[in-house]
């Protein structure tokens, strides 16, 4: 599988990465272990986990995605050595009140301690790419849809979060470090900071990016170009929405085919919202049209984007895995890229 390198790092990294965040909820350790084995074995280098994981996010089952793979690494020795894994450490409380006693800060020291424990459930010595999951200070994101300055107020300094990171890569415990649902004005204070102080530079961003939420074409994919940064593209698929599981049913579907069905607080996101629903149905049936499944149709478009560097996928099955890396790749012709625009000039991005 293609290769490319994290912003200005050393990280060669496929094209792309296995997301992690079903193993432990809906995916067993053993199902995991034979998940991971298939992405390594189809040249998948790059694994992305996160404190928080697996999803959705539970204090009984808070850090066993990173312990999963500890131990998948474990049982496989030689094979770390191979692979980029990366993680991340958990913004201010979303109502987490068992991550940091449900913070609403994300402080210097809290940076370092999530690291650390992170280092333990992974069982290696170093993260490759350590993300700061949400921001802490007041974004709208996750849904939200409007910057409210009421909402603003004194957290810790990105700079201070900076500092912190450079203790930690100084004591080689990460080597790069990236940022998630970010926007336009984050990755340029990152930026900013790490060249004005000499602190570390922001390689990567992790946001969002589908048929049915390209909101980081409003204006974050020129930071990131315009800074060097590598988008890693999450929820190509839409959580779901752009395979046609919930196309004839909706979320009511009594076989519940996937987590919008499944889990009663996912019901409650974006990807979830009737017009997210909707519009996936457009593209769903525009893939159908054309002799392809709609995963298909998505993960191909997300992929060749010039705004996506490696796209990261989470699956349940072998077969989900197969399909999504048999799309990247693949050429949308002219008039299958206008017809898709159009769709989106009518809806615009209800998964925002």
């Amino acid at each position: 599988m293609e290769r490319i390198t994290l912003g200005q790092s050393d990280l060669s990294v496929s094209r792309i990465g296995l997301g992690t965040m079903t193993f432990g909820e809906q995916v067993n350790e053993a199902g995991s272990f034979a998940l991971m084995d298939r992405a390594v074995a189809a040249g998948i280098n790059l694994l992305d986990a996160a404190e928080m994981y697996p999803v959705p996010a539970r204090a009984a089952t808070f850090g066993q995605t990173e312990a999963i793979i500890g131990r998948w690494l474990q049982a496989r020795p030689g094979l770390r050595e191979r692979l980029v894994i990366a993680s991340k450490v958990a913004g201010p409380s979303r109502g987490y009140d068992w991550i940091r006693e449900g913070s609403q800060d994300l402080t210097a020291d809290q940076i370092v301690s999530a690291c650390e424990d992170s280092l333990r459930r992974l069982q290696i010595d170093t993260i490759d790419l350590f993300q700061i999951h949400w921001p802490n200070r007041h974004v709208p994101m996750f849904g939200g849809l409007y910057f409210d300055p009421a909402k603003d107020k004194p957290v810790t300094a990105i700079h201070d979060q900076l500092e912190a990171l450079a203790r930690l890569q100084k004591a080689g415990k990460i080597r790069y470090i990236g940022l998630s649902n970010e926007t336009p004005y984050g990755v340029a204070e990152f930026i900013r900071l790490a060249e004005l102080h000499g602190l570390p530079r922001v390689v990567s961003v992790q946001n969002p990016y589908s048929l049915v939420n390209r909101v980081l074409e409003n204006g974050l994919d020129e930071a990131l170009y315009r800074h060097g940064v590598s988008l890693l593209a999450y929820s190509p698929l839409g959580f779901g929405s752009l395979t046609g599981k919930y196309d004839a049913h909706g979320l009511d579907d009594p076989a519940k085919p996937g987590r919008l069905a499944i889990f009663e607080s996912m019901r409650k996101q974006r990807w979830a919202r009737p017009e997210t629903l909707e519009a996936a149905r457009r593209y769903n049936a525009l893939a159908r049209e054309l002799g392809i499944s709609p995963a298909t149709l998505a993960m191909a478009w997300v992929s060749s984007r010039w705004q996506t560097q490696s796209t990261l996928i989470g699956v349940t099955t072998a077969e989900q895995l197969d399909e999504n890396v048999a799309a990247l790749g693949r050429r949308l012709e002219a008039d299958t890229l206008a017809a898709i625009d159009r769709i989106r000039w009518e809806i615009r991005d209800p998964g925002q």
